[in-house]
């Protein structure tokens, strides 16, 4: 079983950006399905954005324009870059992982979560 470990998070102001990592403990190369998604205080998870092992990706109306998400398999390790900071991207952001089964945006789908990093961004 895979191990995820984000990192990369912060303090920014609104405008900015930051660039998160999911480090897997293992070989990604095998995992179809890679998503990140984020939950404020007081807020349900939501879903930002699904990669496939194939390079598909699909983002959040929230997010599209904004974030850019990619995998290096070699590295094992997925990225998150945010460009465009708002306040309301102020969240825990977690990995996550999905070896097979088709497309999904449903947290409960995914079997593999990372510990999170706290993104919070100033206006």
């Amino acid at each position: 079983q895979v191990q995820l470990v984000e990192s990369g998070g912060g303090l920014v102001q609104a405008g900015g950006s930051l660039r998160l990592s999911c480090a897997a403990s293992g070989s990604i190369f095998s995992i179809n399905y890679m998503s990140w998604y984020r939950q404020a205080p007081g807020k349900q998870r939501e879903f930002v954005v699904i990669i496939t092992s194939g390079g598909s990706t699909n983002y959040a109306d929230s997010v599209k324009g904004r974030f850019t998400i990619s995998r290096d398999n070699a590295k094992n390790t997925v990225y998150l870059q945010m460009n465009s900071l708002k306040a309301e991207d102020t969240a825990v952001y977690n990995c996550a992982a999905r070896y097979g089964g088709g497309v999904t945006y449903f947290s409960q789908d995914y079997g593999y979560w990372g510990q999170g990093t706290q993104v919070t961004v100033s206006s």
